[in-house]
C-alpha cells in the first residue's frame, strides 16, 4: 500500500487587488490567475478582490482560490471605482499575511492610503502610464505616493527596468520575477480540430493572438503584408477591430483573415498549427506580451519590435525569432519573408523559444519566486514575533 502524503499545510494568506479579474489566457488577469493557482503548491492560501458589475455571484472559488467581487459603481479613463470595495478591502486585508498589488490603477492608490492596514506589501509594476498624459500630471503625486510605501515593487523583465524611467526611483526595492505561464492548464487540441483548422487557413501561416488594441501594431503588420500572399491569421477581438478591416479592405489583403474571438480550444489549435507568430507591438504599453509567450510556449519563431520592454526578453533575435525596429513595415516584411524563406532557421528558433520559456517563463518558476520574496518580507515579522515571545518567557 503507498504511503499517504499529508497535503502541503498553507501556512500564509496573500490578498490580490486589481480592477478586474477572471479566467482568461492573456494580460494581466491571466497571470493573477496563474500565481492563485500555483499559490496552494506553495502553501500559500491567495484571495483577489476586484470589482465587476455583475453582482449574482459576489464571492466564487475559482481552481483553489476564492475570488471576491465589489461593485462597480463607475469608471473614469478605464479607472473602475467602487464604493464599496474599501470596506471590503479592510476586511480581507486584516485576515491577510501580504497585500499584493497590480499596477497600475489609480482607485487601487486611494484604498491603500484610505484603509491604513499595516501588512507588508508588494506590488507587481504591469506597465508604466503610457498613453493619458494629462490625467498622469495629476496622479502622478499619489503615484509616486504609492510606490515609495510599498515595501518590494516586482517588474517582469530587465528589459522594463532598463527602460521605465518611472521605476528608476525606485531601484532599490525592485526585483525582477517573470510571467509564466502553465500548459497544463492549456485544453489538449484534438486531432480533429487541427484537421479543421488547416483545413481552412493551411499548414503554413503567420498567426497574431491579442486584443485589437492601437499599441498592438496591426495596422504596420497589415502595411508588410501588402504585395505578399502570406496567410496572416488574426485572433482576438477589440477596439480598432473595424478599421483593421477597413486597411485590408482598401489595400486588398485577401490573404489576411480576421476570425475574431475564439475559444480556447480553438485558440491553441492554431497555435499548434502555425507556422510562426507575429507580435507587432509598436509602442510600451506592451509591457510584456503573455499571447508572444504563449508562442513561445508552443515552439513557434516569433517576429515582434523592439520597444524597450519585455517582448525582447521573450523573443531574443536571431535565437529564437526576430526583432525589428517599431513602426517599420519593410522591416517587419523583410522578417517574415526572412522566416518564410528559411524554413530550418524558422524551426531551429521555434526550438530555441520553447527551451527559453522552459527555463523562464513556466508558472511554477514564477509561483516560487513570488513565494520566495513573500517569505523574505514575512521573515523580519516572524523573528520579531519570536523575539518578542522569547522575551515574555524569559
Amino acid at each position: 500500500m503507498p504511503e499517504l502524503i499529508p497535503p502541503l499545510q498553507l501556512n500564509m494568506r496573500v490578498l490580490h487587488f486589481y480592477r478586474t479579474y477572471s479566467q482568461s489566457y492573456g494580460g494581466i488577469e491571466q497571470v493573477i490567475y496563474q500565481l492563485c493557482v500555483g499559490a496552494n503548491s506553495q502553501g500559500i492560501e491567495a484571495q483577489v478582490l476586484t470589482l465587476s458589475r455583475d453582482m449574482r455571484e459576489p464571492q466564487v472559488d475559482l481552481k483553489g482560490h476564492t475570488v471576491v467581487r465589489a461593485k462597480l459603481d463607475f469608471e473614469i479613463a478605464s479607472t473602475g471605482f467602487s464604493f464599496s470595495a474599501l470596506k471590503k478591502f479592510r476586511q480581507l486585508a486584516e485576515q491577510a499575511d501580504i497585500i499584493h498589488y497590480h499596477f497600475p490603477w489609480p482607485f487601487m492608490d486611494v484604498v491603500h492610503f484610505a484603509a491604513g492596514v499595516k501588512k507588508p506589501t508588494v506590488l507587481t509594476y504591469h506597465s508604466d502610464i503610457v498613453r493619458q498624459w494629462f490625467l498622469l500630471s495629476l496622479y502622478r503625486p499619489l503615484m509616486r505616493r504609492l510606490l515609495a510605501s510599498v515595501d518590494r515593487i516586482v517588474v517582469a523583465s530587465p528589459n522594463y527596468l532598463a527602460s521605465s524611467t518611472v521605476l528608476n526611483r525606485y531601484k532599490s526595492k525592485v526585483e525582477v520575477i517573470p510571467f509564466g505561464l502553465d500548459r497544463q492548464s492549456y485544453p489538449v487540441p484534438t486531432p480533429q480540430d487541427l484537421k479543421a483548422w488547416t483545413g481552412r487557413v493551411g499548414t503554413k501561416f503567420f498567426l497574431f493572438v491579442g486584443v485589437l488594441r492601437y499599441y498592438k501594431g496591426l495596422h504596420i503588420l497589415l502595411d508588410a503584408a501588402r504585395g505578399s500572399n502570406y496567410p496572416i491569421i488574426i485572433v482576438g477581438a477589440g477596439p480598432i477591430e473595424a478599421s483593421l478591416k477597413r486597411q485590408a479592405r482598401k489595400h486588398g489583403l485577401d490573404h489576411v483573415h480576421f476570425l475574431g474571438a475564439v475559444s480556447d480550444e480553438d485558440k491553441v489549435a492554431l497555435l499548434t498549427s502555425c507556422y510562426a507568430v507575429v507580435f507587432p507591438s509598436h509602442l510600451r504599453s506592451e509591457a510584456f506580451g503573455i499571447s508572444l509567450l504563449e508562442g513561445a510556449m508552443h515552439g513557434k519563431p516569433m517576429i515582434s519590435s523592439e520597444i524597450g520592454t519585455g517582448t525582447s526578453f521573450i523573443n531574443v533575435h536571431e535565437k529564437t525569432g526576430l526583432v525589428v525596429p517599431p513602426s517599420n513595415p519593410q522591416a517587419f516584411r523583410d522578417a517574415m519573408d526572412m522566416l518564410w524563406n528559411h524554413p530550418d532557421k524558422a524551426k531551429a528558433m521555434g526550438h530555441q523559444a520553447a527551451k527559453r520559456y522552459q527555463t523562464l517563463f513556466t508558472a511554477t518558476t514564477m509561483s516560487q519566486a513570488y513565494a520566495d520574496l513573500y517569505r523574505q518580507m514575512l521573515a523580519p515579522v516572524t523573528e520579531l514575533a519570536d523575539d518578542t515571545a522569547l522575551t515574555a518567557r524569559t
